[in-house]
């Protein structure tokens, strides 16, 4: 019976499926815009290293989560403490809640997009905040009906728009220049361009939004085989996410040239827009911005969840020392939707760069909760101690540190 539970099983393969949902969203789609800058062989380098950087950390998290008892990713972290629970909570906003309002500003520039070049309707260029205000307030109207239902459909989405994903990378294999790969950049580029990726990088694989549920389902169902198969669902998870993002994202990088990457974050808009806009092929121009359309939808309702939720756990933690009854949570949630609303309304129509979000604020609070926590959890609690590897953990703390380091200097 135990040789049966070390191979894989359906179940396995479910919640390989559910993570991989989780991280193909609306970052592979801004990925290429932020690799392509800087040419062809530092993403081949990035394709290396985030093969072992995703699958070291998340599996570092899944054992966090174990190790403290089977709670949320939020909960846990109170058992390093109150201040560190506080902390941490603060950090989870921190990367959800930015990321809601680069997803608001994605829509409306993806559909504002499509009205002008695809159907030729130019009143929208005028009309931007119209155009804002109705989206956002239909995908917040939709989360508030019936949350269950959304993240069904959405859940089930991912699946048709990796296979679309795929479908446009194989297309794109005619239109490939080899320029690209004649040109070789000095070392000091080479690390450069790798620096300066790893916040989409780390924002583009992570999936850590899935870990608690997963490592409480896997112990669950395995109990003391559950590290040796968290190790194997995640490894496989990885390879098919390594495979995806980076075949789409190679595919993206040979087709066009730096400049075209430079202009695509210029006018804030997803990769699938742009090639929408300029591969003159009338089914990207149509298919391209629908696929991007319901890769930041399916992306946006998950991530609005977590910032929801996120927010209503630091509201508690600050303002309240006793329980609260069933009323003031009611009125505490209609606050934070109408916060939420209202702050994505105003930023979407405001257009700051989406690239800018991921880079300073998603990536590195990512990277905080990812790559920096569970190495931190595992040197400072004794029930982690069996899972300590220096090679491994050093170099997930350390992209984890150069990650936060990115922001850092970028806001210097």
């Amino acid at each position: 019976m135990e040789h049966q539970h070390h191979k894989l099983n359906l179940f396995d393969i479910r919640w390989m499926w559910s993570m991989f949902g989780t991280a193909i969203g609306a970052g592979i789609l801004f990925l290429p815009i932020k690799a392509g800058t800087h040419g062809f062989w530092p993403v081949v380098v990035m394709a290396i290293l985030s093969f072992p950087m995703t699958w070291l950390s998340h599996r570092a998290l899944a054992r966090f989560v174990n190790a403290i008892g089977n709670e949320d990713i939020t909960h846990a972290a109170t058992r390093l403490g109150r201040k560190a629970g506080f902390v941490i909570t603060l950090m989870y906003v921190f990367a959800l809640y930015p990321i809601c309002l680069a997803y608001g500003v994605g829509i409306t520039n993806t559909a504002e997009s499509f009205f002008v070049h695809q159907l030729g309707l130019h009143y929208f260029e005028h009309n931007r905040f119209f155009l804002a205000e109705h989206l956002i307030t239909g995908m917040i109207f939709v989360m508030i009906f019936n949350t269950t239902v959304v993240t069904r459909i959405a859940n089930a989405l991912v699946y048709p728009l990796a296979l679309i994903l795929l479908v446009f990378s194989l297309y794109l294999i005619p239109y490939w220049k080899t320029a690209m790969i004649t040109e070789i950049p000095t070392f000091a580029g080479f690390f450069a361009a790798l620096w300066f990726t790893l916040p989409v990088l780390v924002f583009s694989f992570n999936h850590s939004a899935i870990i608690s549920t997963f490592a409480q389902a896997i112990e669950k169902r395995y109990g003391a085989l559950k590290h040796f198969k968290t190790n194997q669902i995640e490894l496989l998870n990885t390879s098919l996410l390594l495979f995806f993002v980076m075949f789409f994202v190679f595919s993206c990088i040979l087709c066009l040239e730096p400049s075209d990457f430079d202009k695509a974050r210029e006018q804030n808009i997803p990769i699938l827009s742009y090639f929408a806009n300029t591969l003159g092929s009338p089914i990207i121009g149509y298919a391209g911005p629908l696929v991007a359309f319901l890769a930041i939808t399916t992306s946006f309702f998950g991530h609005y969840y977590g910032a929801k939720e996120g927010l209503k756990g630091l509201v508690v933690q600050i303002f309240t020392k006793d329980k609260l009854n069933t009323k003031r949570h009611k009125q505490i949630d209609v606050w934070i939707t109408l916060f939420l609303w209202i702050s994505i309304i105003a930023v979407s129509y405001y257009n700051p760069s989406i690239l800018g979000f991921i880079e300073s604020l998603g990536g590195p609070a990512l990277a905080t909760i990812t790559f920096i926590l569970p190495i931190v959890a595992m040197y400072l609690l004794p029930s982690m101690k069996e899972f300590r590897s220096p090679w491994a953990d050093g170099f997930i703390f350390l992209t984890g540190v150069l990650t936060v380091l990115n922001a850092i200097v970028g806001f210097l």
